[in-house]
């Protein structure tokens, strides 16, 4: 049996009994309907799918290659590496194989009848050498920017998207169950996460949590224990740890997790592509009444988020509200970090990208919709000693919300 007849045959059914969920076809043309209404109100011919999670979410595939879809007409997928695959995993028609990017126009041409007058590009992560080939390859094709008309249409998510999210939320629920277990004093902070991490992968977790970010990567072992819980580093978050080096300056470290301080476990999972966020609190022995009282202030200025999701709502109303809640509770100078370096959101889009729409923050005033999901991380930063947060994933539902990450909200202490 040579290659292509054995992924035809057999590796749907090998993937499907080890637990493979391909998105179904009527998924994927829903999502080709509500990308055109955009394309069609920016008067865009087509486009052009180049980043991996676009082209994820487009074509069920993210083997090597390329996605048009023209604003009329059916998608072609051009596929580098490897095509016999790609047509297993995608429910798309027409699947062809790509050698060169320099066949790609004639690809189109011969598949539409025609090279289009306006082609949208992914402009917000596009490398400008591509952009500049495309120019080539495309000289007389007006170039548009199709990444907002992308993003909008991703921040609603599915049934499908949704049921993928919960069971990453499920599998976060085993890692924290069992980091009850494993966390000993004298254990490091990078050791507790790899820890966790190993646990995770046994329950299906990827291991990768991907952001639309040209120089940040997102850390599943993000361990911060007593005074790294206070050391901000490159990331917009409220704090950032020690990591292990200059070159991985976030994150967990190798510095010795101590009795009664503070040990914030901040792990996101990743099912099938997408992702559940979360932070929980642990301490070997009791933490400070300090710390503890800080804990259950994030808890209410969490529940207070909770009690104005639903669909309509204002994003930054709702952050506006926490910053005068936090004020009340005497944590103004340190919600959501240290002074002067305190961050504007307290909660961020979530899917197949951490970085996804909605934002609850300031500057975005815009209402939350049925569908959404977004982490919510009220934080609370000690700069020398420590913090304590809580982290939920987040849906909006037709009559409120609903938690996608099940697990207990108490402090785990061991």
């Amino acid at each position: 049996m040579n290659h292509e007849d054995w992924v035809r045959k057999e590796l749907r059914a090998l993937s499907k009994s080890l637990g493979f969920r391909y998105t179904p076809l009527e998924e994927i043309e829903n999502r080709f309907t509500r990308i055109r209404t955009g394309m069609k109100k920016q008067k865009m011919d087509a486009l052009l799918v180049v980043q991996k999670m676009n082209f994820y979410y487009l074509s069920g595939t993210t083997q090597d290659g390329l996605l048009f879809v023209p604003s009329e007409g059916k998608p072609l997928l051009m596929i580098k590496r490897e095509l016999e695959r790609s047509r297993v995993e995608s429910p798309i028609q027409d699947i062809i194989a790509l050698k060169s990017n320099r066949e790609i126009p004639s690809l189109i041409e011969a598949h539409c009848g025609k090279l289009p007058n306006s082609l949208g590009l992914e402009l917000d992560v596009l490398p400008v050498r591509d952009y500049f080939k495309f120019q080539e390859l495309f000289p007389n094709t007006k170039f548009m920017d199709v990444s907002q008309i992308l993003r909008e249409i991703r921040k609603i998510k599915s049934h499908f998207e949704i049921d993928l999210m919960k069971k990453a939320g499920e599998i976060g629920k085993k890692v924290y169950l069992e980091a009850k277990t494993v966390l000993k004093e004298g254990m490091t902070e990078i050791e507790f996460g790899g820890l966790l991490e190993a646990a995770a992968k046994k329950y299906g977790h990827e291991g990768l949590l991907r952001v639309r970010s040209l120089n940040y990567e997102a850390y599943t072992w993000h361990v911060l224990s007593g005074l790294t819980g206070g050391i901000v580093s490159q990331s917009d978050s409220p704090m950032g740890g020690l990591g292990l080096s200059p070159a991985f300056p976030v994150g967990a470290s190798l510095k010795v997790m101590s009795t009664h301080e503070p040990i914030l476990v901040d792990f996101g999972t990743c099912f099938h592509g997408y992702q559940a966020d979360e932070t929980r609190m642990f301490s070997i022995g009791k933490m400070k009444k300090k710390f503890i009282d800080a804990y259950n202030a994030c808890k209410e200025i969490h529940d207070a988020v909770l009690e104005e999701t639903q669909s309509g709502a204002d994003c930054e109303a709702i952050f506006m509200k926490t910053l005068r809640l936090a004020e009340k509770l005497g944590y103004k100078d340190s919600y959501l970090g240290p002074p002067g370096l305190q961050t504007r959101f307290i909660a961020h889009g979530i899917g197949m990208e951490l970085n996804e729409l909605p934002f609850i923050a300031h500057g975005q005033s815009y209402p939350l919709e049925k569908g959404m999901t977004f982490a919510l991380e009220p934080k609370i930063v000690f700069p020398g000693e420590g913090s304590v947060g809580l982290e939920n994933t987040v849906v909006v539902t037709e009559n409120g919300y609903e938690i996608l990450t099940p697990v207990s909200q108490e402090i785990f202490q061991v």
